[in-house]
């Protein structure tokens, strides 16, 4: 399994709204996608600034690359999104997920 981890930017008061994005219409959306098996969204407050974590899991790099395509280590952002976003990581990581049993 490959866990995939990005990372975004949102000022405060943008943050409800980019993260209803996220948990209501990006994430869901990607279940179109062979291999996708969900993901998580982690959120840190801050005074002016508010960061998400997104972490997707795919059976393989292969399903990874069938979203992304031969640029699989840029992000997908949507210009309606890259409007709540004020800074983002530029690639995404990818590491090898292991469960415990």
């Amino acid at each position: 399994m490959i866990a995939r981890l990005w990372h975004g930017w949102t000022k405060s008061a943008d943050a409800d709204t980019y993260q209803a994005a996220l948990l209501h219409t990006i994430l869901p959306e990607m279940h179109r996608v062979k291999g996708y098996q969900g993901g998580h969204v982690l959120r840190k407050d801050a005074a002016d600034e508010t960061e998400f974590v997104v972490l997707t899991f795919w059976d393989s790099m292969d399903a990874v690359k069938e979203f992304e395509g031969a640029n699989f280590k840029t992000p997908v952002i949507t210009p309606a999104v890259s409007k709540l976003l004020y800074r983002f990581d530029q690639s995404a990581i990818h590491y090898t997920c292991f469960r415990s049993a």
